[in-house]
């Protein structure tokens, strides 16, 4: 079935309680079907809220990062399965085998879902944290790939990277290897702490498999009028591609 521009959108709850989460949903409606939780949120409420969402027939992305040694990224994968979750992510600098125990814990229950997906580099970080902090001597593209390699090969479904990389990654990892592009950005919004931001055209003309748009929709006066305009700048991308 093929995807509508709305099916692109994913919009992250990142609030702290389930009655203000709530009050998104509802005022968007149905014109959002997917949401990201994050660890504010989840960290509050915990897999009540994720219940919330399901029972309103929306998918879910937990968005926890994990990052943990195999067996307990396996346990925790299972718990996630167990509350019907649609994406989750795991870091990909917690290496090959502690993914791959996350993907095995979906194979192992003959499931599809969720599809485990690895952060990359977060679009709040330069080259210079990766020297200065890591100690990579890579440029970020460079790492970036890297590291979408070893998920590919890890048996994940994706990752979630920053725009500018989406083109490359495709490219290197396949086009059914998913990526989901945070630092998403609307025309005439301010980029705030996103150094790797793009719009919702710009990402999907490169390949974005799913934009993440939080600050822009959920702060807004009117945030069903400023989800729309995210789906219709995600249309003419679309269009544009066709």
């Amino acid at each position: 079935m093929k995807k509508e521009a709305k099916d692109f959108l994913i919009v992250p709850l990142d609030i702290p309680s389930a009655g203000e989460a709530l009050t998104i949903v509802e005022e968007l409606g149905e014109t959002i079907n997917f949401y990201k939780v994050g660890l504010e949120l989840f960290t509050r409420e915990g897999p009540t809220i994720v219940d919330i969402l399901k029972k309103r027939e929306k998918k879910v992305f937990l968005d926890l990062k994990l990052h943990d040694i195999p067996n307990t990224i396996s346990g925790a994968v299972n718990a996630a399965i167990d509350m019907g979750v649609d994406m989750l992510t795991v870091h990909t600098l917690g290496g090959f085998e502690m993914m791959e125990s996350a993907q095995k814990a979906v194979w192992n229950k003959g499931l599809d879902k969720p599809v485990i997906l690895g952060v990359t580099i977060l679009t709040s970080l330069d080259e210079a944290f990766l020297e200065d902090v890591l100690g990579i001597e890579k440029t970020l593209e460079d790492e970036v790939m890297d590291l979408s390699s070893i998920a590919k090969s890890a048996g994940l479904g994706g990752v979630v990277a920053s725009p500018e990389e989406i083109f490359l990654i495709k490219e290197n990892c396949g086009k059914d290897f998913l990526v989901v592009t945070p630092g998403i950005r609307p025309k005439g919004v301010e980029k705030n702490d996103q150094k790797r931001a793009r719009t919702p055209f710009e990402a999907i003309k490169s390949g974005s498999d799913y934009l993440v748009v939080g600050r822009p929709i959920i702060k807004a006066s009117n945030i069903r009028k400023a989800a729309e305009a995210v789906i219709e700048e995600i249309a003419n991308g679309l269009q544009e591609i066709s």
